[in-house]
């Protein structure tokens, strides 16, 4: 039997919480479309994600580690992957849109700029005068305007729901126009974009302390002090092996399994408590339903003081967060002094948003590795143009 999109519907009616969004009932498109035969609407919004240039451009832009320090650290592409499967997990776990969920956690960093945190702090201190940078925005405008998949409009036309979930409240207000209207936000946001803001950071948390055991800036005795490394040795011990080179991956998937484990159980008694009936009630809700336990959400904060200190404030980590800065500085003094030094399109069809918005736009979908290059050949004189 050939399951179409409606029998997928009713299939996700008969299934799901109370408290998920349903495909059916999804929150329409800035532009209307007809609906697919196989695929709800928010398979499609996940595809168009996956299959969009701003995605693939993930793979060469930093996490922590630029691209050129090693080949086994992560990158934002690898980070939005095991953002996805750990989203996906916690989601099937509570009965929600998995649908839904990935296509927020797929397109959740779109908007980083190339070299992590540090390029989006040099990017927004450029733009200060011109409304500001802020990458859950930026992820929001790259699907609804810098991305081209149709001659009838601009963006990739993902519905509200899937815009909505992207957009952390704050996010929606810098100084800045959107080119389309932006999504309304309820009190708070659905199931399925809380979960994709949760998996974000067991993501990170995880993969910073792997990467930064793996590169010798973090040290496996100052870690043991921290309760939650404690818990997770503890739970390792009886698998036999001390070697700390073998040991180190099966420490970091007891710390996941911990974190997921607390978050699903802690998160299913608060919707129950809550009564929770419908995605509606969700987002009207006075707080936030999906969430740690008290004690986990301590331990975690301890954790991530912890990397704050010992790992992002790395002198090593500092120095090359400086060469960032001065990369995008530089190469934003060349384009604003002479923008015919830009790609053509980048300053075409941007309408009368002027050109450092546009030259924002063009630095913050740079790859580390692209900034690099065109660096070089702007300030080498021996570099080939």
């Amino acid at each position: 039997m050939v399951r179409q999109r409606e029998q997928i519907e009713k299939d996700e009616e008969r299934r799901l919480a109370p408290w998920a969004c349903l495909s059916r009932d999804a929150l329409g498109r800035v532009h209307d479309e007809p609906p697919h035969r196989y695929r709800t609407v928010f398979q499609r919004d996940r595809d168009r994600v996956l299959h969009s240039t701003a995605f693939r451009r993930l793979q060469y832009k930093t996490q922590v580690f630029v691209y050129h320090e090693g080949d086994h650290y992560r990158s934002r592409l690898t980070h939005t992957l095991e953002v996805g499967q750990i989203a996906r997990t916690i989601a099937r776990a509570l009965a929600v849109n998995e649908d839904l969920t990935e296509a927020i956690v797929l397109a959740h960093d779109l908007g980083h700029t190339p070299f992590g945190h540090s390029g989006q702090q040099a990017l927004h201190r450029l733009l200060v005068e011109h409304g500001g940078f802020e990458h859950n925005r930026q992820s929001l405008r790259i699907i609804d305007f810098l991305e081209i998949r149709s001659n009838r409009y601009r963006g990739l036309n993902l519905t509200h729901d899937t815009r909505a979930g992207l957009l952390k409240h704050g996010a929606e207000f810098p100084r800045y126009a959107h080119p389309v209207p932006l999504p309304e936000l309820g009190a708070q946001p659905s199931v399925e974009a809380q979960i994709a803001n949760l998996a974000d950071e067991i993501a990170y948390h995880n993969h910073d302390i792997d990467d930064g055991l793996r590169s010798g800036l973090l040290e496996w005795d100052a870690l043991s002090e921290l309760t939650l490394w404690r818990r997770a040795l503890d739970r390792t011990r009886s698998e036999g092996g001390n070697e700390l080179q073998a040991r180190r991956p099966r420490v970091i998937v007891a710390l996941i399994d911990m974190l997921v484990s607390d978050l699903i159980e802690a998160s299913s008694a608060q919707l129950t408590s809550h009564e929770i009936g419908s995605s509606v009630e969700v987002r009207d809700a006075a707080e936030v339903l999906v969430g740690f336990s008290p004690e986990m959400a301590e331990a975690t904060r301890e954790l991530a003081l912890f990397l704050q200190e010992a790992l992002y404030r790395h002198h090593l980590v500092l120095r090359m967060a400086a060469k960032a800065e001065r990369i995008l500085q530089d190469l934003w003094a060349v384009y604003t002094a002479d923008p015919r030094q830009l790609p053509p399109q980048v300053l075409s069809e941007r309408g009368q948003e002027g050109p450092e918005r546009a030259i924002g736009d063009y630095l913050a979908g740079m790859t580390d590795r692209f900034a690099m290059d065109e660096h070089r050949k702007l300030f080498d004189p021996h570099a080939h143009v």
